[in-house]
């Protein structure tokens, strides 16, 4: 009897233990489910945070909403903080799972749109530049306030991802600009550098153009013109009023890549940008691909994308709505292939200005195709100022579809962003430029083509060019041109007929100077 008491009371012991171990390890179950999955807001809260840019299926589909329409268009909404981010522990996130990935929140930053974590990024940075092929994390459903920053090698490691999901927004605040920038987000001298995701970079720039005193007006039908201040309407930013003191005179832009070879962006929307969205200078080997660069088409010189000394750059399936060139192309470019793009509000994609100042411009190699363009000033552009020397060769412009575009078909070497500029007679050189299936309407002139005495256009080439008219309150012109010689392989709409066969007569020899 004593012996079976014995096993009774080694059975409940047994018992209790295998119950207390079983209690453990679904605690334990428990607290590595929260370590792996954040606690994500109510529906309510998401709704409250930023608009989320619409995504299209591919670039062929032209963007709706305030991202299209006339240059007068509705304003872009900006990015508001959410009511109450994500809860968040630090050391609980990305970081402590992968080892080579480094989350901003887990580096300090709070992601309510109000607190400054310029701090935290730059951190995140720090220990990313050292892990090759690591990954920053910029996580969704947060709103992250940051100022200036510059994420810098030479010495970080190469192939580092930004993964940007949630949203950057801009200080409104001018103390946080000093005397003026010339950009906000900068990514300089790096080898690989990948920035993707679904994210917003969102400048808040209606409080530097209503607050731009220096552009003067541009006269002239062929160049860009500048609306009147009073034209020029702020959107509603509560965080406006905020402000303390006038915006310096030198905006910034959005996010500019600098000294770089093997560059991406993939994916994400910049909008309102104080000024030009996304730039490019001295880098190799750029791919640009699923972007939204969205700004209400009075927004001033707020280039979609600007390239500048860059070789080898792709920019492909993307939608651009901005208040000035959807892609601006400027000296040092070469090897540039920009296909199944839509632009519109804007001024076109332009090659130039180049040679201001009586500098030396060099742009070769550039393919743009397969664009949409709707209610913009220009659609393919050249433009060059007076006195300036090199040249612009092989540029080929196919299967380009207008819709209500001013003037489709520019080229401009007399090219002047003041009320007048001062007569010169030398001039970048321009030739081996061909027009492919160029087709759609346009509402002020189908073509103009203002080429230099000294150095006229040659090979210039027309092939299916069809523009109508809209008649409805507008007034036309027939079309123009200026010391332009080349061919028209097939008869266009209208005729083109200015334009002078062969080559010309006494064209002046370019000099070592010019060439390139």
């Amino acid at each position: 009897m004593g012996v079976f008491v014995g096993l009774k009371s080694l059975a409940l012991v047994l018992l209790l233990v295998f119950l207390a171990l079983s209690t453990n390890f679904d605690s334990c179950n428990a607290r590595r489910g929260k370590h792996w999955r954040q606690k994500r807001p109510s529906t309510t809260t998401i709704s409250s945070l930023i608009k989320k840019k619409s995504k299209t299926n591919g670039g062929n589909n032209h963007h709706s909403g305030s991202n299209s329409g006339g240059g007068g268009g509705k304003k872009s909404s900006p990015v508001m903080p959410p009511a109450s981010p994500p809860t968040h522990q630090p050391g609980k996130g990305y970081s402590n799972a992968y080892p080579s990935m480094f989350n901003v929140l887990d580096f300090g930053a709070k992601g309510d749109g109000v607190t400054d974590d310029t701090k935290a990024f730059q951190a995140a940075w720090a220990s990313a530049c050292k892990v090759e092929a690591s990954t920053v994390v910029v996580p969704s459903d947060y709103a992250f306030l940051v100022g200036p920053i510059s994420f810098s090698g030479p010495y970080c490691q190469p192939n580092i991802v930004f993964q940007l999901d949630g949203t950057i927004v801009a200080p409104t605040n001018a103390k946080a600009w000093g005397s003026g920038l010339l950009q906000w987000l900068e990514f300089t001298k790096l080898r690989g550098i990948a920035v993707r995701g679904q994210g917003v970079i969102e400048g808040r720039g209606a409080v530097w153009w209503t607050d731009s005193p220096n552009n003067s007006p541009v006269v002239g039908p062929y160049d860009d013109p500048v609306p009147p201040f009073d034209d020029v309407l702020p959107y509603n930013d509560p965080v406006d009023a905020a402000l303390s003191g006038k915006m310096p005179g030198i905006k910034p832009t959005a996010l500019r890549f600098y000294g770089s070879y093997n560059v991406s962006v993939t994916g994400i929307t910049i909008q309102n940008s104080p000024q030009c969205h996304l730039k490019f200078d001295n880098c190799v080997a750029v791919d640009v691909h699923n972007i939204t660069v969205s700004s209400p088409g009075d927004s001033l010189n707020t280039d979609g994308i600007h390239l500048q000394n860059s070789k080898g750059v792709n920019i492909h399936n993307t939608n651009l709505s901005c208040g000035d060139d959807c892609v601006s192309i400027q000296t040092g470019c070469t090897d540039i292939n920009i296909h199944n793009v839509n632009c519109g509000p804007g001024h076109g994609i332009s090659i130039g200005g180049l040679g201001r100042d009586n500098t030396k411009a060099c742009v070769s190699n550039v393919t743009v195709r397969d664009i949409t363009m709707h209610n913009t000033m220009n659609g393919v552009r050249i433009k060059t100022w007076q006195g300036g020397s090199g040249s612009v060769q092989g540029v080929r412009f196919s299967n380009i579809q207008v819709s209500e575009v001013e003037f489709p078909i520019v080229i401009d070497q007399f090219y002047c962003d003041k009320s007048s500029c001062r007569n010169q007679s030398s001039a970048v050189a321009l030739s081996g430029i061909s027009y492919e299936k160029i087709k759609g309407t346009y509402t002020v002139k189908p073509v103009h083509f203002a080429c230099a005495d000294a150095t006229p256009c040659t090979e210039v080439t027309l092939t299916e060019v069809e523009l109508q008219p809209i008649q409805e309150k507008y007034q036309l012109y027939e079309p123009f041109c200026w010391q332009t010689f080349g061919e028209l392989y097939t008869p266009t709409t209208p005729p083109i007929e200015c334009v002078q066969l062969g080559k010309p007569a006494s064209n002046r020899i370019l000099s070592d100077g010019d060439t390139c």
